[in-house]
């Protein structure tokens, strides 16, 4: 359903955590948002985590089976007078991409956004959903010749 691409976040974020680069996109890109996916029924979902992000800051693509989230952070606006003891909240813009597999519909994906976090439902295709297949039985003439 889903592969990963970009193999290098983990380590991205771990070097991140060790020496304290800004999550803004350490090496020139964009940083990643964590996510889950998973299969619900009928249905495949991938929810990211944005939180303070406004809605209309996010962009969502699909090309040729690549899904591209982008988001970005803006800082608030202070005021004139305000004096920053502390900023470690992340600003800036934030991307993750997946490549998303043929059984998907990505045609019809349903994106929400709520307290922060960006749910994507994504149908699944009618030819990958599980489907029975009956078994016809042979009738004598038939057994005979393969039979004999």
């Amino acid at each position: 359903m889903l592969m990963r691409s970009e193999p290098f976040t983990e380590v991205q974020r771990l070097a991140q955590q060790l020496f304290g680069g800004p999550a803004t996109g350490t090496w020139s890109q964009p940083a990643a948002m964590p996510a889950d996916a998973y299969r619900n029924g009928d249905e495949f979902v991938i929810v990211f985590d944005l939180p303070g992000v406004d809605q209309d800051a996010i962009d969502i693509s699909v090309e040729r089976n690549v899904l591209t989230v982008r988001a970005e952070r803006r800082p608030i606006d202070l005021g004139e007078q305000a004096q920053v003891t502390l900023s470690e909240r992340p600003l800036g813009v934030f991307s993750r991409q997946m490549f998303l597999g043929d059984t998907l519909d990505t045609g019809a994906i349903q994106a929400t956004y709520h307290n922060g976090v960006l749910a994507l439902r994504i149908p699944i295709t009618e030819k990958a959903k599980p489907r029975k297949i009956t078994v016809d039985g042979v009738s004598a003439p038939e057994s005979k010749v393969l039979n004999g």
